[in-house]
């Protein structure tokens, strides 16, 4: 087996064509066998093996750059760079990330999951190299047909043709991100191949044949300093240089619109050649070692036609995804069809059902119909579903547009991807005053995936909005009912409304709050507010000593914990954590004892909602507040690995939970100067 001899890119120089196609199926299999036992993204790496065997039989990684958008991608790139090994424990806590890792290896330049940014890194390295950093260091920036919907990509490759940078561009066309790409720059090329490929007319195929021509003579090096030679011997004759080259110029646009692709990417002063055929290895080494003399006249996009999931039957029928992301599953059947559940689930079933009550209310994604529940609206609602490609900040710029309309748009967004359009959320949703809603899904904690999509830092920047509400349902039956009060029942609002749930189903459900509540012996519900719902642990009407604030799923966490608070509490579930319910905070604060708070949340302290309630409960309560403890994740990324090891690891289990209620209480009451106790530290 060619595989077990594969330690570092070097290895793959030794081989040959029809070796290299058997370590091509063989790394298949590998990846198909590692996701089967670790979960991960299937579809994209087995679409990428030719591909990456190419590039690093040509390319001399880490010395040249290869930069990978997005890195669901890099799992071949991994393998051919050392770290089959590590595959055993792909995206455990303490194994290999499912992403590239400037960590784990020298070859991972970046660490990249968010779509749109390679081309921007490739820029900026770019530049640091033609500054003296390595004159001869090639930078290569992998990019997907999916990607390039997002409008950082364009910006860059503007940036990037303007300055002429010596940049070499792949761009990994499968005509597909999670689902079908949402873009005419690269779905009309892949249509117009399948096509001929599917339908071959002669026309067609003397078309095809003389396109893949001139793609050869365009990579040809000796034809293009011809060509410039003849360009610039048009530009020197007298009087009738300039017109003649605009004459070539022409003709050369008029010919290339006829029998090649969109000429976008010349226009942008990026030499285009392609498309080639991304699973064919020879064809791909040729194209890439033309492009790398073709590029010391400027950049230059090598234009690559792959197969999403290609070599495995069930990633090849999957007709959405073509499992782009599989969870454990048996490799001799395939995983089964991936459905949404839990809290995505329920939103799922919750917006159509508001969509059936009120014709207004569209539903909006960035190339993430599935995963994000959204495929039923869209099959019931085809006409009220708009997906707008991998753009958030323009899904939340036309949110602000449909609202403004007369609509009630309802944006489903992962959490990491949302704070990708800060900026359209400050300037064109929160100014505007515009009443729509965002369904932040992936908040908290996501496990495998890691840092990268951890859904930690959205609350902190959520709440800087002005007139924001921000809703934290800790149960499913709470998304629910929130959903329907604002997409439905209060429309339209006064500003943005954000609901924020987690990945995770609902592993502590509402019959085991209750059951906890009878176990502690505590009164059930005392009342429901606009933002809590209040839990007392006391039955004998004494004012309680401690107010534990809880916002999210976490709370049902923070229920089972709290009797070791040591004194009579009270757990306010912050099922809204921006406005603030003075009301219920009020009535908290109803006798003149002194009050110990503690707040819990699953996500970062820094700018969350512990640090802007305690800072207003010390504004209007400052002199009856004994000591305060935040609770939530440190100011640090937080790494991959289970949920549950996760919260263990960082005290948000209910025994850290309540290891630090204990060390809270017995600090409040061995201070006789009634100090605050202040905030939590770090507990990696």
């Amino acid at each position: 087996m060619a595989l077990q001899h594969i330690r570092q890119p070097a290895d793959l120089r030794e081989l040959s064509f029809p070796e290299l196609a058997d370590l091509a199926g063989e790394i298949r299999d590998f990846i198909v066998q590692a996701v089967a036992e670790n979960a991960g993204h299937l579809g994209s790496n087995l679409g990428a093996v030719e591909l990456t065997l190419a590039l690093h039989r040509v390319f001399e990684s880490p010395t040249d750059a290869i930069l990978w958008d997005t890195g669901h991608q890099a799992y071949v790139h991994k393998i051919v760079t050392g770290r089959q090994a590590q595959f055993e424990r792909l995206r455990q806590a303490g194994g290999m990330s499912g992403y590239p890792n400037r960590e784990e290896s020298p070859h991972d330049y970046i660490e990249n999951s968010h779509a749109s940014t390679v081309l921007s890194y490739a820029y900026g390295l770019a530049i640091a190299r033609d500054a003296g950093t390595d004159p001869h260091r090639h930078i290569v920036a992998v990019i997907g047909d999916g990607s390039m919907t997002g409008g950082m990509a364009y910006e860059a490759l503007n940036n990037i043709g303007h300055s002429n940078q010596r940049v070499i561009i792949v761009l990994n066309d499968n005509g597909r991100s999670y689902a079908p790409t949402i873009s005419n720059l690269t779905a009309g090329i892949s249509a117009r191949e399948q096509a001929i490929a599917d339908h071959p007319s002669l026309p067609e195929r003397i078309t095809g044949r003389l396109s893949h021509s001139l793609t050869n003579i365009r990579l040809n090096p000796v034809y293009v300093r011809r060509q410039r030679k003849l360009e610039q011997f048009l530009r020197e004759l007298p009087y009738v240089g300039p017109q003649a080259e605009k004459s070539v110029e022409a003709f050369k646009a008029a010919v290339r619109e006829f029998l090649q692709p969109p000429s976008f990417f010349e226009a942008l002063g990026v030499r285009y050649v392609g498309p080639v055929d991304g699973h064919d290895v020879e064809a791909l080494e040729h194209s890439f070692r033309n492009a790398i003399e073709l590029s010391a006249e400027g950049p230059i996009v090598v234009h690559v036609l792959t197969e999403k999931g290609r070599g495995y039957s069930p990633a090849e029928d999957d007709d959405e995804k073509h499992l782009h992301d599989a969870p454990v599953f048996d490799p001799m059947v395939g995983p089964p069809p991936a459905v949404v559940t839990g809290y995505t689930q329920s939103f799922a079933e919750a917006i159509i059902k508001e969509a059936e009550a009120d014709s207004r209310v569209v539903a909006i994604t960035a190339a993430m119909p599935g995963p994000t529940g959204l495929l039923p609206f869209q099959a019931r609602f085809p006409d009220r579903f708009f997906d707008v490609g991998i753009a958030e900040q323009h899904a939340v710029t036309s949110a602000a547009g449909l609202a403004l309309g007369g609509m009630h748009p309802v944006f489903a967004v992962y959490s990491t991807f949302l704070q990708r359009a800060y900026d359209a959320l400050v300037h064109d949703i929160a100014l505007q005053r515009v009443g729509a809603v965002f369904c932040v899904d992936r908040a908290g904690l996501v496990g495998d995936d890691g840092p990268t999509h951890h859904g930690v830092f959205d609350l902190s920047f959520l709440l800087t909005l002005p007139g924001a509400t921000i809703y934290n349902p800790r149960s499913i039956r709470e998304l629910v009912s929130v959903l329907k009060r604002v997409v439905t029942d209060r429309w339209p609002s006064e500003g943005p409304v954000f609901i924020r749930y987690p990945k995770k189903a609902e592993e502590l459900t509402e019959e085991h709050v209750r059951a906890w509540i009878e176990e502690l012996e505590t009164d059930d519900v005392l009342r429901w507010g606009t933002v809590a719902q209040q839990l007392d642990s006391d039955q004998e009407g004494r004012t309680p000593e401690t107010l534990l604030f809880s916002t999210g799923a976490i709370t049902q966490t923070a229920v089972a914990a709290a009797p070791a608070l040591g004194t009579s509490y009270r757990v306010i579930d912050a099922v809204c954590a921006k406005p603030l319910d003075w009301e219920t905070i009020d009535l908290c604060f109803s006798s003149s004892s002194s009050k110990r708070v503690v707040t819990i949340e699953e996500g970062t302290t820094v700018g969350g909602f512990g640090q802007y309630l305690t800072l207003e409960l010390l504004r209007r309560y400052g002199d009856r507040i004994e000591g305060f403890l935040n609770i939530g994740l440190p100011d640090a990324f937080i790494e991959h690995g289970k949920n549950e090891h996760l919260y263990r690891r960082y005290g948000l289990d209910v025994e850290g939970l309540a290891a630090q209620f204990r060390v809270f209480s017995k600090r409040m009451d061995t201070d006789p100067s009634g100090s605050l106790a202040g905030l939590w530290g770090d507990r990696r």
